[in-house]
């Protein structure tokens, strides 16, 4: 099959994040922050596509910023925007930022076990394209879905992890990861992340988990809220923290169910949750929408 010039014309169309870059800025708040972000923005004729901000006490608390901008020829001029940036902030302002081409999608690593539904949700919905990201690896510790994530044209890793010490699995994941990636994602991997691989991986780490926390925590959620009889289960995308289940949360959803639900039914509820929350999630962090404070996070979505 060839290609008609309209087809190729298509397929070299900019992204619509050509040129745009992302700011975050997060400290401390006092007067005149967003007029002096807006005036280096100004400075260098930067368009603002969007701007988000939240204080959570103006009299000196804590001041968070998302900006978007369009700039013409992006990558050249970006070093100078961050540099006029770091001058300005550096004016008594105690803040911290974050400067990123939008161009440049970020790179995820995806771990799973054998519960394959929000792991191929989150390919699928990368290949149509609503994921912003570049999915450079699976890693398993069961083979089950090798396939599967083949047929995406994902690379996929069977790294085995079973019993208590989980340490040479762990030096497989650092080499594997490594350089690779800037961020990790649990699709419903059922296994416990050690603290020692937590700081040394040195990427942040999301989380799907299968009941609306701080409920339910452990195994065999469902089983569990059958015999409570709840009326609605739910899910929870949270980063990963050495404390198991606790790290700040990013995205939580629920749906309602009914005394006449079996356990079976639960899960497929759930499972369908799972999916809408972890996407969710993903998309946030993949556009910057999120930022860590304390343990819990500010989310522009």
């Amino acid at each position: 099959m060839t290609l008609t010039q309209d087809a190729l014309a298509v397929r070299t169309e900019p992204s619509p994040t050509h040129n745009q870059a992302v700011l975050i800025v997060h400290g401390k708040d006092r007067t005149g922050i967003v007029a002096a972000i807006s005036a280096v923005l100004g400075k260098h004729d930067a368009n603002i596509v969007s701007l988000d901000q939240y204080s959570d006490n103006p009299h000196g608390g804590a001041f968070f910023q998302r900006t978007v901008f369009a700039l013409d020829h992006l990558k050249a001029r970006l070093p100078q925007v961050e540099l006029d940036l770091q001058a300005k902030l550096a004016e008594g302002f105690e803040l911290e930022y974050t400067l990123r081409d939008l161009s440049q999608p970020k790179r995820v690593a995806i771990f799973a076990s054998k519960d394959d539904h929000c792991l191929l949700d989150l390919l699928w919905r990368h290949r149509r394209g609503e994921l912003p990201v570049n999915v450079s690896m699976v890693i398993s510790n069961h083979p089950d879905t090798a396939d599967e994530v083949r047929f995406f044209g994902v690379p996929f890793f069977h790294v085995p992890s079973a019993g208590p010490d989980k340490s040479a699995a762990e030096a497989q994941h650092l080499r594997l990861l490594q350089g690779n990636v800037d961020f990790i994602v649990l699709a419903r991997y059922m296994q416990i992340l050690s603290g020692d691989f937590i700081e040394r991986v040195g990427v942040p780490i999301i989380n799907i988990h299968h009941s609306f926390l701080p409920s339910f925590i452990g195994a065999g959620p469902y089983a569990k809220a059958k015999q409570r009889g709840v009326k609605l289960v739910g899910a929870t995308a949270h980063y990963v923290t050495e404390d198991l289940d606790e790290g700040p949360i990013i995205e939580q959803d629920v749906i309602r169910v009914s005394h006449a639900d079996t356990v079976r039914d639960l899960q497929r509820r759930g499972a369908d949750v799972e999916r809408a929350v972890l996407s969710r999630a993903v998309r946030w962090h993949c556009e910057d929408r999120v930022i860590r404070h304390d343990n819990h996070t500010i989310v522009f979505a």
